[in-house]
């Protein structure tokens, strides 16, 4: 069960980032990239010769396409995203799945081969930082989450803005936004099967030798992410339909601010030991922007419900309601400044979605509602006058993902053993 992290590096979070990563509507830490694997000098005498060539040509292949993926994701720019890319993550899954239901045959009940096989994994941004584990859950740990952040990279091309046909003005479609609530959802779905059925299975003591990445805190913050990034899509299609009311809109907002609340909570501990200068700040960044947003959101139109009564308190109310709004999204332009400075530096895309509609109205409204309310509330206590938010329970619950079923390929092993 031997491990060894290759540079120090490793275990504070510093990386040869590139200077600039352009444009992102999606956090994605760098991709792990498997190393080659001698599959034969390890089990060529245990298991038959069918079994050990199919675990090395999955995993060949599958250093070959995850080395090209992390090569395209270093580009400056993604391209709009083709068939030929979408069928290449597609592939790409299905291929990191076929191998799973193979590695697993190693982890078997009462199986004595998940500590024969050296794994090998290096960051994409750094190829001197590298872990070697000799367990195969750690193998599967490994697969999950770079499945998940192969979803989180295709969610971030998709919500993207593509230039129309003018070639002047861009948007995100209606189609891209919906695939990508499907993909968030099945990004979380793998990383949820992480947390609860492959990270236990590792000793505590193997554990603490985990590379950051795969820190059950960073996991656990990616999957909030992966939600809340769904509550913000949904959010933005509920402003842009006609049938959407303001509790329907609240409720979404209020239900965001849980989901970044609990990815921040999970995110601040790791960046607060010793890794402030490495990607998990950029990630504690982005998830702090993207929590203001949604507190800025939650305010709007906790505030906007408030003002329909019909009562001089629920009337100062929304004005304080409003005001935090206001104040909310002011320190989130703040936060994305520190965020997109941050290394490797970034820039927003254009805006879209429900920021686009809020970054206008909010202002408006909060300064509008004010002026009406003058004599009720002055700048000074409005973040201390604000009223609660009410507290819904969440809806969105990540895909669930079961580990694959064995290949059959260990069923004829099984059979062959039992022949001698």
């Amino acid at each position: 069960m031997g491990c060894f992290v290759s540079t120090p590096k490793d275990a504070c979070g510093n990386r040869r980032w590139p200077s600039n990563i352009d444009e992102l509507a999606v956090f994605v830490p760098g991709l792990r990239v498997p190393k080659s694997v001698d599959f034969s000098s390890a089990l060529s005498d245990i298991l038959p010769k069918p079994l050990v060539e199919r675990l090395s040509s999955l995993r060949m292949r599958i250093v070959a396409m995850v080395a090209q993926e992390a090569s395209k994701a270093t580009k400056q720019r993604r391209k709009t995203t083709t068939k030929h890319g979408g069928s290449s993550f597609s592939e790409l899954l299905q291929l990191l799945e076929d191998y799973l239901s193979v590695l697993l045959g190693l982890v078997g009940e009462g199986s004595q081969l998940k500590d024969k096989v050296q794994f090998m994994w290096v960051n994409q941004e750094d190829d001197a930082e590298e872990t070697v584990m000799v367990n195969a859950w750690y193998e599967a740990l490994s697969v999950l989450q770079l499945m998940a952040m192969l979803c989180l990279s295709e969610a971030n091309t998709l919500l993207l803005p593509k230039a129309i046909k003018d070639g002047y003005q861009t948007k995100v479609s209606e189609e891209s936004k919906r695939t990508s609530i499907d993909i968030f959802l099945k990004a979380a779905g793998y990383l949820d099967c992480a947390i609860q059925h492959v990270l236990p299975q590792i000793p505590p003591t193997v554990r603490r030798d985990l590379p950051v990445d795969l820190a059950e805190g960073v996991l656990r913050a990616l999957l909030m992410q992966a939600l809340g990034q769904c509550a913000d899509i949904q959010l933005g299609m509920a402003i842009d339909s006609p049938k959407a009311t303001l509790a329907v809109k609240r409720r979404l907002a209020c239900e965001m601010v849980k989901y970044w609340d609990e990815a921040q909570e999970n995110i601040t501990p790791l960046s607060l030991v010793s890794l402030s200068d490495g990607w998990a700040e950029k990630h504690r960044l982005f998830v702090k922007w993207k929590y203001l947003e949604a507190k800025a959101a939650a305010y709007y139109y906790h505030g906007l419900i408030l003002d329909e009564g019909n009562t001089k308190k629920s009337h100062s109310m929304a004005v304080g309601a409003l005001q935090a709004a206001d104040e909310f999204l002011k320190e989130s332009k703040k936060a994305s400044e520190s965020f997109n400075a941050t290394l490797p530096t970034s820039r927003n895309p254009p805006l879209s979605g429900s920021m686009k509609y809020l970054s206008e109205k909010i202002p408006k409204d909060a300064l509008s509602k004010l002026r009406i309310n003058r004599d009720l509330y002055s700048q000074e206590r409005i973040l201390e006058t604000a009223p609660t938010l009410p507290d819904f329970a969440l809806a969105l619950k990540p895909d669930e993902y079961h580990l694959p079923q064995l290949d059959p390929l260990w069923s004829l092993e099984a059979v062959n053993s039992s022949k001698t």
